[in-house]
């Protein structure tokens, strides 16, 4: 879907909002796995690795525990890779520790499909074997085409599959909000990716 042609349909979450909810979303992770200590948080790029550092903080605060963070880029591993893009761009994956034997929980800002899920777990395998794999999202959509599902979800948003979820953060975008977009009436109809 070409984002010049969407308009804003609704803004589901402001600043604010996003902020309660990674806050909650960081007590759900330290309360299941019992502490802090054997967590590290990756965030799948984008805008995944700037929410992974946000909890890492919000946890620090708390814990006063240094939670590991990195980052992972999965262009490499997607099932849709050739039918995206010619020239896929390629960004670092930077996870500097190991993640063998520990609890990793991945963090992204969308949960649809659950293909960019699938694509980021085969890149962590590749890094190590963890013992546990959990997924923080900051916005479950539903329409899942994979049988993977969140661990922590900020908030869950019906929509349709023409329609976009767009999380806007500051490190990136220079705005803090969650907005659902979609065609304007009467233009043509694709599913977004």
């Amino acid at each position: 879907m070409n984002e010049d042609s969407l308009i804003v349909k609704a803004r589901i979450m402001d600043g604010e909002a996003i902020s309660r909810s990674l806050v909650r979303i960081s007590h759900e992770i330290v309360e299941r796995n019992k502490g802090a200590e054997n967590i590290v948080l990756i965030g799948i790029r984008r805008r995944g690795v700037p929410l992974a550092e946000r909890l890492k903080t919000i946890i620090a605060e708390f814990q006063k525990v240094s939670v590991p963070s990195g980052s992972l880029d999965i262009t490499l591993y997607r099932d849709d890779l050739t039918l995206r893009h010619d020239h896929p761009t390629l960004h670092r994956t930077d996870v500097p520790f190991d993640i063998t034997g520990r609890t990793v929980i991945l963090v992204d800002d969308v949960l649809y499909t659950g293909r960019t899920v699938r694509a980021a777990m085969d890149a962590l395998i590749d890094l190590g074997r963890p013992s546990t794999i959990q997924l923080a999202v900051l916005v479950d959509r539903g329409h899942r085409e994979l049988p993977i599902r969140a661990d922590y979800v900020g908030k869950n948003v019906p929509t349709s599959q023409h329609e976009l979820v767009e999380v806007r953060v500051e490190e990136v975008d220079a705005v803090e909000e969650v907005v659902i977009m979609e065609k304007p009436e009467g233009a043509e109809r694709s599913c977004p990716s």
